[in-house]
């Protein structure tokens, strides 16, 4: 499946690209206020993603964090926390590794999911939130090629076509 995103300036050139397309039998769905918004069409949130994707790293690293401090401060011996005694200070030892794990799941989690997770999804998201149009066909290459002709010629401000390739 091939998708093309259009992004055009205002309301009336969102309606005459749609009716130049639906003239042409090419289905496509408008993006923007009064129509479908990010949700509704599935444009991905990339802080829900990066929030998601934080968790999961969290849900593996504070319990290995945990084993692996717990582990160091028996296998050295250290004392590092007199107070706490010998099994308290392994307690310690795994708890500041878990939260090292926990650290760790929020910056490699989080910071990936920013800047992967939402692909383009962000800047389409953003035009939106100006009060800019998105046009938006669905369908074979052919279909997205002719779709491309058509919507030249209302001068967007940016074209871009994809290709789902998760199916291959």
């Amino acid at each position: 499946m091939n998708y093309l995103v259009a992004v055009l300036p205002d309301r009336i050139q969102a309606e005459a690209a749609y009716l130049a397309l639906e003239e042409e039998g090419i289905n496509s769905t408008i993006l923007g206020k009064g129509y479908k918004t990010a949700d509704e069409f599935g444009l991905i949130d990339p802080k829900d993603q990066a929030k998601k994707q934080a968790q999961l790293m969290a849900t593996w690293l504070i319990p290995f964090g945990f084993f692996a401090g717990f582990t160091f401060s028996l296998i050295t011996g250290l004392d590092t926390f007199a107070w706490a005694g010998e099994v308290g200070n392994h307690i310690v030892g795994g708890l500041l590794g878990a939260a090292s794990g926990a650290m760790g799941g929020v910056v490699v989690g989080g910071g990936v999911g920013l800047l992967v997770g939402g692909g383009d999804a962000l800047p389409y998201r953003n035009r939106l939130d100006a009060g800019k149009y998105l046009v938006a066909v669905q369908g074979s290459e052919t279909l997205t090629r002719q779709a491309t002709r058509i919507l030249r010629q209302f001068d967007p401000e940016n074209i871009q076509g994809y290709a789902d390739t998760s199916n291959v």
